[in-house]
């Protein structure tokens, strides 16, 4: 809002107007989504090795905890036969995505062990999920 002096000449306040800023800043900063500038970005690839030979990775490994145990692939499994299932996931690929699906009943010592499994191994991308 302009006020007059008494000379004659109009002033303007500054206050509002940064506020007014600030405010639309902020509102920017919140309301942008990362997906947005990274699907827009160019930026150039290195051409794949022809001689690599292409790694078997799953996409997805789920392990499910219950109060029985651990079950992978519809299959129940001890926790031997769980270390050696991940030490196989492993040699393929430590960044392989593990989910570990927990039910409400699990005993929190299952979820525990299978998560020290993973760290032996050097799994690292590791997500939980409670059922």
């Amino acid at each position: 809002m302009a006020r007059k002096l008494q000379s004659g000449e109009a002033k303007a306040e500054m206050t509002p107007m940064i506020d007014v800023v600030f405010q639309l800043l902020i509102f920017f900063v919140v309301t942008l989504k990362q997906e947005d500038i990274l699907s827009r970005l160019m930026a150039s690839r290195p051409a794949p090795d022809k001689n690599a030979k292409p790694e078997q990775q799953p996409d997805l490994i789920n392990i499910e905890i219950n109060r029985w145990g651990f079950i992978v692939k519809g299959r129940k499994l001890s926790l031997g036969e769980l270390d050696r299932q991940i030490r196989s996931y492993a040699a393929m690929s430590k960044t392989a995505n593990v989910l570990l699906r927990c039910t409400s009943d699990s005993p929190h010592e299952y979820l525990v062990e299978a998560l020290d499994l993973c760290a032996k191994h050097g799994m690292t991308n590791l997500s939980i999920f409670s059922m």
